[in-house]
């Protein structure tokens, strides 16, 4: 894998995840990550214990490790002169200064643009928020599951018509990590430009721009027609029966998606061993197939439930027409695809357990990049504060007065 973030240091003063899993996708990237904690606590991460589904037990964090993978930490009570000190000095020597901190927090810490960049005015500075810089909410904290999942319009987007409860978001942390992407994209955007151009500018991604982004077509759509976005009916007939999903014998899903339903209509037939259909004039052509959905569903349900899903696998195996098993997260973390890509990694905590996250969705080189593991709470502490000078006299000084872990 090409290291393209090699050589470039970031500084992080985040929590959580939307924020910290940003600079995490850098580090897999190339990037040293130097995670300033609280130095009472560590991330409030450290000591989530339910995902409010699944509980977190056991020596391996999952959610800590996706979000702080390949990082260094160092314990800081930025409430004091001499730990915003030793901040200011790392500041120094950073490209980037990435937070998720509240405007009215930053302005307390004193961690504002204006504080920061009084110590390196190359620096390119970050800042991940609930619902953006400016406006009457600005100020305001939230999560995924409130500015990306609610306020964005994705959860009544993604509710059935006829359903009487709002879905809630398929997985922990679903909108931060897409707008941890989303702000990895945004830094390195930056850099390119401050090295093209000199110019050291500001990056600003928000969960509730990042929502809305995601539904952006929708939105499109939406404010041509003036009518809410909102999805079907569940139980509403497809009007072409080729962009369904259909059960198989032993319970699993085949989903297609052959939008030119006419085209793939006959090799579909001689794989499912009923060639005549395709010389049907009901079924004649692609509007055939349209006008009569409801004959040619019932016709495929019927068939795919006849052999199981590995039985379809290998007789779909050279159809043209697009289609995929519908998969759990253990069954897509094995498929062959993922595997031959390396989707996903194998780590080791700091005490050696052995543990898999999932790989950056980005590849440089042709190869997939190696996740490293969580930091333990100040692991890197004594090693970060000797790089800036610090001797071990004011080291042990500043621990005995908590500035620092």
């Amino acid at each position: 894998m090409t290291r393209v973030m090699e050589g470039v240091r970031v500084l992080e003063v985040a929590e959580h995840t939307f924020v910290p899993a940003a600079s995490a996708l850098l580090s897999d990237w190339g990037a040293e990550v130097i995670k300033i904690e609280p130095a009472e606590r560590g991330d409030a991460m450290r000591g989530l214990a339910s995902t409010g589904v699944v509980s977190i037990t056991g020596d391996v964090h999952a959610l800590l490790e996706h979000s702080n993978r390949g990082k260094r930490s160092l314990a800081l009570d930025l409430t004091t002169p001499d730990g915003l000190d030793i901040l200011y000095k790392l500041v120094g020597t950073a490209d980037v200064f990435l937070t998720n901190k509240l405007p009215s927090v930053r302005k307390k810490l004193k961690i504002e643009l204006e504080d920061i960049r009084a110590h390196n005015p190359q620096i390119i500075y970050v800042a991940g928020t609930g619902h953006g810089e400016r406006g009457p909410d600005a100020d305001k904290g939230s999560y995924d599951s409130l500015a990306f999942w609610q306020r964005a319009g994705v959860a009544l987007g993604g509710k059935p018509a006829d359903m009487d409860r709002l879905p809630l978001p398929p997985a922990p942390g679903f909108g931060d990590s897409i707008g941890a992407m989303t702000i990895a994209g945004g830094i390195m955007g930056a850099l390119y430009h401050r090295e093209r151009t000199g110019e050291a500018t500001t990056v600003d991604v928000s969960l509730l721009a990042t929502g809305m982004w995601a539904m952006g077509q929708a939105f499109a759509l939406s404010l041509i027609s003036n009518i809410p976005w909102q999805g079907p009916p569940a139980n509403m007939m497809r009007q072409n029966p080729l962009v369904n999903t259909y059960l198989t014998k032993d319970e699993h899903h085949l989903s297609f998606c052959c939008l030119q339903a006419g085209k793939y209509w006959p090799p579909l037939c001689e794989i499912l061993g009923r060639p005549e259909l395709a010389q049907d004039p009901r079924f004649a052509d692609h509007a055939s197939l349209l006008e009569n959905t409801a004959e040619v569903q019932e016709i495929l349900r019927t068939a795919f439930a006849e052999y199981t899903v590995a039985e379809w696998r290998e007789r779909l195996a050279n159809f043209a027409g697009q289609w995929c098993v519908v998969q759990d997260t253990l069954e897509a973390a094995e498929d062959p695809q993922t595997l031959a890509n390396g989707y996903v990694q194998e780590c080791h905590t700091a005490g050696g357990t052995p543990f898999h996250l999932v790989a950056a969705p980005v590849q440089f080189g042709g190869a997939p990049a190696p996740a490293g593991r969580a930091p333990e709470f100040n692991e890197h502490g004594d090693a970060v504060l000797e790089e800036l000078g610090i001797d071990w006299d004011t080291i042990v000084d500043l621990k005995v007065r908590s500035v620092v872990g």
